[in-house]
């Protein structure tokens, strides 16, 4: 039978279990990181964040400066300048910028301006709205001084008509992994989120992609999407996604991971948790598709899981070292 004094102990057990957890993260974190991004590509991203930092930037000016370094890379075709063209042969970007007052800007379909990224930002900003979309984005960057740039390049267009040829003019999902390949033989892969903290442990994040490759005009994944790209709370942690952004949205993916960081769980664990549960609930339909999330909490812990193998993600230390690490995966290739 149930008594008073019981009940009480295990509602104060209960309450107790997060920070308990987080006291134990705080041991086991070590340094901790600074910047965490998506990818290979990240440790330039981390580097450019980094150096914002250290010249007394915000993290929002850090995270920022991250996101723009892809951004501007003509060699990556999944971010932002030369970013592989929807099926209709038209370049459209996605951001968001979120730090943990709460403060959020993002654009969707956004044409002809290279740094998405920095429009998300000036949304926040200068709007009292958290997302602008297609045409009135677009309008916005130019009211806000942002230069015009045609972004579709000679190799993405080519990458593009090669599609044509092949593809009956149907987008799919896992495109990317066929088409995406830097000159190396290296895959190129979608979307760069970047997370930052600072030694108050304060966070910042910022996610910015040219979506799916070849896909259907109008089409926005999870990337610019709070919750599903990115999300960040102040005291409990910052998670981002990668992969197929459709799976990522229909479980809001980085909302959950920052939920069970709330509910006491490690960055590693939360990440783990919500890869199992797309995985379970989507079952067959998820064959063959790559999703992952990397997650940081506010002492520096980290986390990285993802569904399929081949998921990479940059860490920079507070001594400004960095490291690329391969993220563990529920499946095998």
């Amino acid at each position: 039978m149930t008594n008073r004094r019981s009940l009480l102990s295990a509602m104060g057990l209960l309450a107790a279990t997060p920070a308990a957890a987080l006291q134990r993260r705080k041991r086991a974190a070590g340094p901790g990181a600074t910047v965490l991004s998506t990818w290979d590509f990240g440790a330039a991203a981390n580097a450019a964040a980094f150096a914002r930092l250290s010249a007394g930037g915000s993290l929002l000016d850090a995270v920022e400066a991250g996101g723009m370094v892809p951004e501007a890379d003509p060699a990556n075709h999944s971010v932002g300048y030369s970013g592989y063209p929807d099926r209709d042969g038209h370049v459209t970007l996605d951001a968001v910028i979120m730090d943990d007052t709460g403060q959020v800007g993002a654009v969707a379909a956004l044409e002809d301006t290279v740094h998405a990224v920095s429009v998300a930002r000036r949304v926040m900003e200068k709007t009292p709205h958290t997302m602008l979309v297609g045409d009135g984005a677009t309008r916005f960057a130019r009211d806000q001084g942002f230069p015009q740039r045609a972004l579709l390049t000679p190799e993405a267009e080519k990458a593009w008509r090669d599609w044509l040829r092949t593809a009956n003019y149907r987008p799919e999902a896992n495109v990317e992994n066929r088409v995406s390949r830097t000159p190396g033989g290296a895959l190129d892969h979608d979307t760069i989120g970047i997370l930052a903290r600072d030694a108050a442990g304060r966070l910042a994040g910022a996610c910015t992609t040219s979506g799916m490759a070849f896909k259907m005009r109008g089409r926005v994944g999870d990337s610019p999407q709070v919750g599903c790209g990115l999300f960040v709370e102040r005291g409990v942690g910052a998670a981002t996604s990668t992969g197929l952004g459709e799976e990522v949205t229909r479980v809001a993916g980085t909302a959950r991971v920052v939920a069970s960081m709330r509910a006491g769980l490690s960055p590693q664990a939360a990440c783990e948790e919500v890869v199992r549960h797309i995985a379970s609930l989507r079952g067959d339909a998820i064959r063959g598709v790559q999703v992952g999330f990397l997650a940081l909490g506010p002492q520096g812990e980290v986390g990285a899981f993802c569904l399929l193998p081949g998921f990479t993600y940059a860490a920079t230390d507070a001594a400004g070292r960095t490291v690329v690490h391969k993220a563990g995966s529920l499946f095998r290739a």
